[in-house]
This record gives C-alpha cells, structure tokens and sequence, in this order.
C-alpha cells in the first residue's frame, strides 16, 4: 500500500484532531510569515478545512446508531485517565456551524479589513481569528472539562485582540470591559470545574456524569452547578449578563462582529446545554432546582427589554447587538421548558440565529466597507439612520439582504426564524403554557419595530446631501453575505437538515440526562 492509500484510509479516523489542529496550526504560521495576503491564505485555507472536516464527523455521526458518539483518544493514554474528543449529533452540528460561518466570513473579510484596519496589523488579525476558531471549535469537540476552560480562554484572549483591532477608539474600550466580564465569567466557570473535580475526581465529562449519577446532590456540587451556570451565562450574554456584548459588536471590525454573533455566544448556549444535560442530569437540574423557573423569566426579560432597547438605537450595528441578546432570550426560554421539543427549538434557534445574524452583520459591514475611506476618522465607520437614509435605491442587494435576515428575526414563514419560534410555540402548547405562546408573539412585534425602522430609513427617506451616487458593494462584500442570506431562506423552507439534526440531538441529550 502506498503511502497517499495508507493516508486516504487512516484519515477519516483522525477527523476529530484535525478539526483542532489545522485552523490552531494555521495562526503562528501568520504571525511567522508576517504578510496580510499569505496570512489571509493560510488561515482562509485551514478554515475551508475545517469546514470540509466537519462535514466529515457529521456525516459519519450520521452512520452510527442513533445515540452514537465518535470517540478519539489525545495521545496513548485511554480516557478517562487521558484527553477524548467526542463527537455525537449536538456537537457535530456545532461544528458545522462554527466552521462553515468562518469558512464564508474570512473570503469577505479580506476586502472589509482593507477599510478598517492598518494594513500592517493584518496578519495579526487573521491569526487571531485563526486562534478563535480553534478555541471555538474545541470547546465544541473537546470531553474534557479542563479543557472546555482551556478552549475558551484561547477563544476569549484573541477575541480581545479582534476586537480592539476597530479603527474607533472606543473599540479599545469595548475590548477591556469584555476582558474584564469575560474573566470574571472564566473565573466563575474554572471554579465551578474545580469543584466537580473535587467530588469526582475526574476531568473526562461522560466519566464525572457517572459519578455523580451515584451520589447525593452534596453542597459543591450544587455550587459548581451555580458558578459553571453564572459563568457561562456571562459568556453567552443571558440577560442581565450582556453588558459587554453592545459594544464589543458595535466597535469590533464588521468581520469580527460577524463572526462572534454567529458562533461565540452559540458555543457558550451549547456548552451550557452540555454540562445541564451530559453532566449534571436532567433531575438535578430541572426537578430538584428552581433553575427552569430562573431561566424563564430571564428569558423573559432578554426578549422584550433587549428588544425594547433595540428600538431607541441610531446605531445600525448596536441595534442587531441588542437584538441578538434578545434572540438569545429565544434559545434559553426552550431549555426552560425542560422537554424535547423545547431543547429543539433551542438548538434549531441556536443555528438559524447564528446564520441570520451573520448575514445581517456582513451586510452592514458592506456598507461600512463602502462608506469608510482608508484613515479617515474612527466615525466615517458608524452606521447611523441618517447616513442610511436612501440606501435602498443605492444599495439595493444590501438593502434587500437585511430586510430578509429582518423578517427571519421576525419569525416570518419562509425565514428559518419561523421554524425557531414554531418550535417555541409547540413547546409552549405541549407544556400548557398558553400565555407564553402570546409573549413569544407579543415580543416577536418589537422585531417588527426595530426592523421598520431600518425599512423606512432606507427605503423612505430622501438620502443626505453628498451620498446620493453611493455605489453598491463589491461582489467580494456581496456574495459571501448572500451565501447566508439564502441560507436564511434555504432553512425555512427545507427543515430536514436543521430540525433533524436537532431533534436527534435534543432526544439523545434528553436520554442521557435522566
């Protein structure tokens, strides 16, 4: 046998390591070579990767009995006394999800960061974003609980970096309240960990679940509960928890804000549905607890405050930042519901919001792109109502593109929106919550609101003086940004890859957890 057969055969056994390996590979070879083109090439091309893996481990996922986890072992030690990746429905379609967004927004970034970036600060953004995608990806694969605090550090320091990367001073601003929320955040997870590991003394996930299936729900157990939910509600930006999110997403370079609102409060839902699931127990959790009833009415509050304050924003950006802290409210209200259907929703919300929100944040980030000269002042990049006013006769690819992610918020039918809150509702009903069916209605109306007002600043209002030739931007900006808008409509009217993947996923979590 060859050598290219011996490769060709033993590759698909090694998926779950490469998943991590090429995009962690591809950011010190950026920073080594030191040029924004070769950087831009090298981790566009781990990411493709990446994406191309992941679609491997889904599928092969798929070929398992249902319930199956793929399961790979770091190095020569066996779990639990060694470091496993596991792969099962849940993760896998994490994955696909981390990796495809990455996979479109870094061929955009390449001419947005043109515009807003130092030309000679390039190559560290695109390693840091290389660095992202592997602590995102490898909180997702990862079946080791240290190693979830590992990821996510690695994940959170480069988006620091990302973030104060903007060309607004204030994006430095931003930068430090999220390292100093996301600290605490990471604080409260690692003792939460510590915890666990006292009680059980194990770090492998699947084996701490079955050790604490044998024993009394004791004191640090419920601690660690209580500092592992505090943390990664901070992380996930749970309302009241979000203080840090507006800005990072407002100030951040448009590929940045793009890609963290697509994947990096979506990583924080599932790690959170892991550990309430896969470790904790479903009893512990939802039955000897008032934690349904807590996330309920913080739910509540994401949805309707979040959205209310959306509707005040001038800030085009820092309106869909406050959006997303309410469509977050969406993904935890079906966990709270604490059955099949609910933690559906929750997984099919979690994915449908992360490829709608990154549409509508690669949108603006054109028009930005288009706005914005090279070394201009930090507010040429601020999209304001008055400078869109018009925009929908100059930008009409643009325009159009975010009225329909819009109307996928909304929760309009035809949007994959629509088959979120359709789950909701079906959750609602199973559970007898009737009045909950009208705050999930009641609530959708305040999306309506704020998406008007994008509607009738761009396609009702005479444009300012100066801007009336605005150009349409370059297919480099338009295409990518598209790729999800269809994709927005793709999912809503073919469910079998969304709702079947979550469905599988929420009935072998449920399985597992009892």
């Amino acid at each position: 046998m060859s050598l290219t057969q011996h490769l060709s055969a033993q590759l698909p056994a090694h998926l779950p390591a490469l998943q991590v390996v090429l995009p962690l590979l591809s950011a010190p070879l950026a920073v080594l070579l030191r040029h924004g083109g070769f950087a831009f090439a090298i981790v566009t091309a781990a990411a493709w990767a990446a994406f191309a893996t992941a679609i491997g481990l889904w599928l092969q996922v798929g070929q398992l009995e249902p319930g199956g986890v793929i399961s790979y072992h770091i190095g020569s030690w066996a779990p639990p006394w060694g470091i496993e990746y596991r792969v099962d429905r849940l993760a896998s379609f994490v994955l696909l999800l981390v990796s495809g967004t990455a996979a479109v927004v870094l061929p955009w970034s390449r001419a947005s960061i043109a515009r807003e970036i130092p030309p000679e600060r390039h190559y560290l953004f695109y390693a840091m974003f290389g660095l992202c995608l592997t602590g995102l990806l490898g909180i997702t694969i990862t079946g080791d609980a240290f190693n979830i605090f590992v990821f996510l550090e690695i994940s959170s320091l480069s988006t620091y970096v990302l973030i104060a990367l903007g060309q607004d001073r204030r994006a430095l601003a931003a930068a430090y309240r999220y390292l100093i929320m996301g600290s605490i955040g990471a604080t409260f997870i690692v003792i939460g960990i510590g915890f666990l590991y006292l009680m059980t003394g194990t770090l492998n996930l699947a084996d701490m679940a079955v050790r604490l299936r044998a024993m009394e729900s004791s004191r640090p157990v419920l601690a660690a509960l209580a500092f592992l939910t505090v943390g990664i509600s901070l992380k996930l930006a749970l309302f009241p928890l979000h203080q840090w999110l507006p800005n990072a997403y407002t100030y951040a370079p448009s590929a940045v804000t793009a890609f963290l609102a697509a994947t990096a409060t979506k990583v924080s839902v599932y790690v959170l549905i892991r550990f309430y699931f896969s470790v904790f127990g479903e009893s512990l959790v939802f039955h000897e607890l008032p934690l349904p009833q807590i996330m309920l009415w913080l739910s509540l509050f994401a949805m309707f405050a979040a959205s209310f304050i959306a509707i005040f924003q001038d800030n085009l950006k820092r309106l869909f930042a406050y959006s997303s802290v309410g469509q977050i409210g969406y993904i935890t209200l079906g966990l709270s519901f604490d059955s099949v259907h609910g933690l559906t929703a929750s997984i099919i919300h979690l994915f449908n919001h992360g490829i709608t929100k990154g549409a509508i944040f690669l949108l603006i980030g054109g028009i930005v792109a288009v706005s914005a000269v090279r070394g201009a002042p930090s507010m040429s990049t601020t999209v304001t109502f008055a400078r869109i006013a018009g925009l929908g006769k100059r930008m009409p690819l643009t325009c159009f593109g975010i009225v329909i992610a819009g109307l996928s918020l909304i929760g309009v039918p035809g949007t994959a929106g629509f088959i979120s809150k359709w789950y909701l509702i079906v959750a609602a009903l199973e559970a007898e919550q009737y009045w909950l069916v009208g705050a999930i209605l009641l609530s959708s109306l305040l999306a309506v609101a704020y998406v008007w007002r994008f509607v009738e600043a761009a396609y009702f209002r005479p444009p300012p003086a100066g801007h009336e030739s605005r150009n349409e931007a370059s297919l480099a900006l338009l295409i990518p940004a598209w790729v999800l808008v269809a994709a927005t409509l793709w999912f809503g009217l073919d469910t079998s890859f969304t709702v079947g993947s979550a469905l599988e996923a929420a009935q072998q979590l449920v399985r597992s957890g009892q």
